[in-house]
C-alpha cells in the first residue's frame, strides 16, 4: 500500500458519564447561559432532514474552554464540547484537528490521543471537565448519582485526502487495521476481516468503518450525522448498563425483604406486604420511564443509510442485549410485586376471617352467659 496524505480531518475522543436520574434541559440551558452567554445550542443532525432523524428531546450542546495535553512529546490544544441528555447522561468530546499528515502519521496521532485520554489512561482531564460542568448545571440534575460507569469511543475522521480518492481507493491504498485495532503486530486474516466487517458507504466517496470502541469516518462533506448517531448509541449503552447494575443490586435486597416479611407475624403481614409491593412498583415505574426515554432518544425513520449505521452500532455495542436483560429483571420484579399484592390480599382476608370468627365466638359466649 502506497498510502495517502490526510489533508484535513480531526480526531475525537469521547467519554460518557451517567450523572443523574434525569436532567432538566431547559434549566441546564438557563444555568449555563447565565455562566457563559451565547455558548449553548440544541444539538441537531447537520445534513439529515428533521423528519428523517429526530431526537426525543434534543440534548444541550455546550462549548467548554479548550484543554492542553502533551501528545507524543509535543503540546497540543484540544477543543472541548459537552452534551447533556434528558435521561441523565453527559458526553464530553475532545477534538484534535489534523492537516497535511501522511497516513502513518495520522494513525500515530490517533493512537497517541487514545493512549493519553482512553479508558486505560489517567482520567484527570475528564474528571476536571465533568466537575466543572456539574458545578454550573447542578440545579438541573434530578437525583444526582456518582457512579464509576463510563463509556469511551474514539473517532478518526478524514474530511479530505490528497487526490480525492473514493471509498474503494481508500480501502486499497491505506491499512485501516492498525488504526482500528491499536495493534502494531500483524493480525490474522480472520481478525482483519472481522475488524472491517461493519463498513458502510452511501456515496462513492464516503466510508464508515465501525468497531466496538472506535470508528474510521471518511466524510468529504464535513457532515457530523454519523458521529451524532454513534454518540447516542454509546449514551444508550451507558444508561442501560447503569440500570442493569442497579437491578442486579436490587434483586438480592428484594429477596431478603420478601423473606423477612414472610417471617413476620401474620397480624401485620398485610401491611408489610403492601408496603414492599408499593416500593417495588415505584422502582419498576421509575426504571421503565427512564429506559423508555433512553430507547426513544433518537428515532431514525427515513434516512436508510443512517438507520443502517445506527442499527449496526446498537448491535455491535450490545445495547439490545443489555436492554433485554433489564427487561427480564423488571419482569421478575413485576411478578414479585404481583405475588406480594396477592399475599397482602390473602393476609387481609385471613385477618378478616379470624376477626369474624372471634366476633361470632364472643357472641356465642355472651349468649350462653345470658342464659
Amino acid at each position: 500500500m502506497t498510502g495517502l496524505t490526510v489533508t484535513a480531518g480531526q480526531i475525537v475522543a469521547l467519554r460518557l458519564f451517567d450523572v443523574a436520574y434525569a436532567i432538566d434541559i431547559k434549566r441546564a440551558e438557563a444555568a449555563w447561559a447565565g455562566y457563559a452567554a451565547g455558548r449553548t445550542g440544541r444539538a441537531r443532525l447537520s445534513a439529515t432532514p428533521p423528519k428523517a432523524v429526530a431526537f426525543g428531546v434534543p440534548p444541550l450542546e455546550i462549548a467548554l474552554d479548550p484543554v492542553a495535553l502533551d501528545l507524543g512529546g509535543r503540546p497540543v490544544e484540544l477543543a472541548v464540547t459537552a452534551r447533556l441528555y434528558e435521561f441523565g447522561a453527559v458526553s464530553l468530546a475532545l477534538r484534535l484537528p489534523v492537516a497535511e499528515l501522511p497516513w502513518q502519521g495520522f494513525v500515530t496521532q490517533v493512537l497517541a490521543l487514545h493512549a493519553a485520554v482512553g479508558l486505560s489512561a489517567e482520567s484527570a482531564v475528564w474528571d476536571r471537565l465533568l466537575d466543572h460542568l456539574r458545578g454550573i448545571v447542578a440545579t438541573a440534575l434530578d437525583k444526582p448519582v456518582n457512579t464509576a460507569l463510563t463509556e469511551d469511543y474514539l473517532f478518526a475522521v478524514v474530511q479530505s485526502f490528497d487526490g480525492r480518492p473514493d471509498a474503494a481507493a481508500v480501502l486499497a491504498q491505506v491499512d485501516l487495521v492498525p488504526l482500528l485495532s491499536g495493534e502494531h503486530r500483524p493480525l490474522s486474516d480472520a481478525a482483519r476481516a472481522d475488524l472491517l466487517r461493519n463498513r458502510f458507504s452511501y456515496y462513492a466517496d464516503d466510508l464508515v468503518v465501525l468497531t466496538w470502541d472506535r470508528a474510521f469516518i471518511y466524510e468529504p462533506r464535513g457532515e457530523r450525522d454519523v458521529l451524532d448517531v454513534l454518540e447516542v448509541a454509546n449514551a444508550q449503552l451507558l444508561e442501560m448498563r447503569y440500570y442493569d447494575e442497579l437491578l442486579d443490586d436490587e434483586l438480592p435486597r428484594m429477596y431478603d425483604l420478601v423473606e423477612s416479611t414472610r417471617r413476620g407475624r401474620m397480624l401485620f403481614a398485610a401491611r408489610r406486604y403492601a408496603g414492599l409491593a408499593r416500593r417495588l412498583y415505584t422502582l419498576v415505574a421509575e426504571v421503565t420511564e427512564l429506559t423508555e426515554k433512553v430507547d426513544n432518544a433518537l428515532q431514525v425513520t427515513e434516512d436508510v443509510y443512517l438507520a443502517r449505521v445506527y442499527t449496526a452500532a446498537l448491535e455491535l455495542f450490545r445495547v439490545r442485549t443489555v436492554s433485554a436483560a433489564v427487561d427480564r429483571k423488571l419482569a421478575l420484579i413485576r411478578d414479585t410485586y404481583a405475588a406480594l399484592y396477592d399475599e397482602a390480599s390473602s393476609s387481609r382476608s385471613a385477618v378478616l376471617e379470624i376477626t369474624i370468627t372471634i366476633l361470632i365466638l364472643v357472641e356465642l359466649v355472651l349468649a350462653l352467659l345470658r342464659h
